[in-house]
């Protein structure tokens, strides 16, 4: 199975095109936010003291967000390009199981999301500490990596579900379309759940991703907004924190624990369903054999 690993990695990394178009969603999101939004944003909180520096980590926790899923998604495409090649099913005739190969898949797909964030993590960090000078604390990098492999898990999880049964990479091409303009509304970056209508925070709320970007912008701007609203009420915090998706409103205002056992409980759910489903998917693979 590492050689399997070690292909997969070394396939994706070889492809620059395919790693560019991965952070496409991601990148669309930044460049927004520079174009338009941030302004629109800081007009919106000019009562709060240095807002542009609590905008800035608050765009980065979305963005992440967003990088675990296209990225994780554009990884596992390999997945679907052996499926129709008949790689796959070559592969499933040798001494490795199936469990075996789709875990290669997996543990690639994990990899390629944790480093990805990572890059842009860094990439967003050190633009804005030049440019605003936002701070740029190494000392959260631990629990940004934390949240990177859950966040990577996650995602590759839920991306495997999807494409379980997705044999051309035409329809992919479809899907990673969709996925990728989706993944910046559900991440709360397009705009701020809180100014949304009930119905789709709703929707947005049966997702993982307001949760897992939650969690990033939780400890992304925690010292900030301690420095920004110390001479403020505490309601306009409350406020904030909501409107802005740094607070999940779900029968109550959630903790930073609570978002990561959400994350957990869906990845738990859909690695359930990928296993119950791989029998299926497995004979589809092996009857084109």
């Amino acid at each position: 199975m590492n050689g399997l690993v070690y292909r997969n990695l070394k396939m994706y990394f070889n492809d620059r095109s395919g790693i560019f178009f991965s952070l496409m969603g991601a990148m669309i999101s930044f460049i927004l936010y520079l174009a338009f939004l941030s302004q629109n944003m800081i007009s919106s909180w000019g009562k709060v003291p240095d807002a542009r520096l609590l905008l800035d980590p608050w765009l980065i926790g979305g963005t992440m967000t967003i990088t675990a899923i296209t990225t994780t998604l554009s990884s596992l495409s390999l997945m679907v390009k052996d499926r129709e090649s008949k790689v796959l099913a070559d592969l499933s005739l040798t001494d490795i199981s199936y469990i075996g190969i789709q875990c290669s898949y997996l543990i690639t797909s994990v990899i390629i999301g944790v480093v990805m964030q990572l890059i842009m993590y860094f990439i967003m960090g050190t633009y804005f500490l030049i440019v605003d000078n936002s701070t740029f604390d190494l000392s959260l990098f631990p629990q940004i990596l934390g949240i990177a492999i859950l966040s990577s898990f996650m995602w590759t999880i839920f991306n495997l579900l999807i494409l379980s049964f997705v044999r051309k990479v035409d329809t992919l091409g479809k899907i990673s379309t969709i996925i990728g303009t989706a993944s910046g509304f559900f991440a709360g970056v397009y705009m701020p759940i809180g100014v949304l209508p009930t119905t789709m925070q709703r929707i947005m709320k049966y997702t993982p991703a307001p949760y897992n970007t939650a969690m990033y912008r939780n400890i992304l701007m925690n010292s900030q907004l301690h420095k920004s609203f110390k001479d403020l009420p505490a309601s306009v915090l409350t406020e904030f924190k909501k409107i802005m998706g740094i607070s999940i409103q779900l029968h109550g205002t959630l903790t930073f624990q609570q978002d990561m056992l959400i994350i957990i409980g869906f990845a738990v759910v859909i690695s359930i369903c990928v296993l119950l489903i791989s029998s299926i998917s497995r004979r589809l693979v092996i009857s084109r054999v």
